[in-house]
């Protein structure tokens, strides 16, 4: 039986008028799902667990 993500967002996207937020969760196939927070039944983009890190890594780096 496949379970549901459970959904995270980042603790610096604050809860109170901040719309410009993404929410995360690892998959049961070891991917990490990426949506719009805003639209949480919206389209979701699938990418591998290690080009995420490889992502978050470059975004904290400012070499994006």
């Amino acid at each position: 039986m496949e379970r549901s993500p459970e959904w995270r967002k980042s603790s610096y996207s604050g809860d109170i008028g901040n719309s410009e937020c993404v929410e995360v969760a690892e998959t049961s196939n070891h991917q990490v799902a990426v949506r719009d927070s805003k639209n949480p039944h919206g389209p979701t983009l699938l990418v591998s667990a290690t080009a995420f890190a490889d992502f978050v890594s470059a975004a904290a780096a400012r070499a994006l």
